[in-house]
C-alpha cells in the first residue's frame, strides 16, 4: 500500500485500487496533478483496500472520500469487493463516492455497475481530468 500527500485539493483521501502498475501510475499522477485529492493510498488489489477499510473503519478521517475501482482483477474482481463493501459498517460507507473504472467494455459489467448502489458511475481507463470533473 503505497500513499502520496498533496495538498490544497478538492477531496481529503481518495484510493485508487488497480492491480495493473500502469493504469494505478497514471490514475495516481492524474490525481496529483489535478489536485483533485490531498492523499492519494494505492492498492494493488481489492483485498488489499478492503483490508486498509477495515483497518481505519473507526477512523472516519482517514478513509477515502473517493474510490477508483478496476473490475477486472486477479483473486477479488471489483464486483466481489463490493458484495464484502456492503457488509461493512454504515459509518464506513456513508462519506464514500465509489467509481468503477476499467478498461471492460462488456455491458453486463456497466450494468451491474449502474445497478449497485454504491457505485457512482462507469468510467473507462484511462483516468484523465475530464473524468475527474465528472465525480459529484
Amino acid at each position: 500500500m503505497n500513499q502520496v500527500n498533496v495538498s490544497p485539493s478538492r477531496y481529503q483521501t481518495v484510493m485508487v485500487v488497480d492491480d495493473n502498475e500502469i493504469d494505478r501510475y497514471i490514475a495516481e499522477g492524474v490525481i496529483i496533478k489535478n489536485r483533485f485529492a490531498g492523499k492519494v493510498i494505492i492498492a494493488e488489489s481489492a483485498a488489499d483496500a478492503l483490508s486498509f477499510i477495515e483497518a481505519h473503519a473507526d477512523k472516519p478521517g482517514e478513509l477515502p472520500q473517493v474510490i477508483f475501482l478496476d473490475i477486472n482483477m486477479p483473486e477479488m474482481n471489483g464486483f466481489e469487493f463490493l458484495d464484502r463493501y456492503e457488509k461493512l459498517p454504515e459509518q464506513v460507507k456513508k462519506n464514500c463516492i465509489i467509481m468503477m473504472l476499467t478498461t471492460s467494455l462488456d455491458e453486463n459489467d456497466r450494468r451491474s455497475a449502474s445497478e449497485n448502489k454504491y457505485v457512482s458511475m462507469f468510467l473507462n481507463k484511462p483516468l484523465n481530468k475530464e473524468k475527474l470533473e465528472t465525480v459529484k
